[in-house]
């Protein structure tokens, strides 16, 4: 029996843009068997939009917590919701408001 999907929808504060941290998540949200996507804001931050197993999400979280080797993350804001089914992959989104 498969686990059952959540979604993940969070937003990470400190020095992580221009570091390469959407790439980290990408990979990570791929390792994870993750679908959604990430984005830079405007205000800095970086959002994080992810559905999968909640077991999985929960490794993303704590990688995301982390960040890449040149990332300073201060704080991570997150939040579960349930799982739409919306998407098939996992990718990177246009800079948000």
């Amino acid at each position: 029996m498969s686990e059952p999907h959540a979604r993940l929808h969070a937003f990470v504060s400190g020095m992580v843009q221009g570091v390469g941290f959407r790439y980290f998540v990408l990979d990570v949200a791929n390792d994870a068997r993750s679908v959604g996507w990430v984005r830079n804001l405007r205000d800095g931050r970086v959002e994080v939009l992810a559905e999968g197993a909640r077991p999985s999400l929960e490794v993303l979280l704590e990688r995301i917590r982390q960040g890449p080797r040149g990332a300073r993350v201060e704080r991570v804001d997150f939040s579960w919701e349930p799982a739409t089914g919306e998407f098939s992959r996992f990718g990177l989104e246009r800079t948000g408001p």
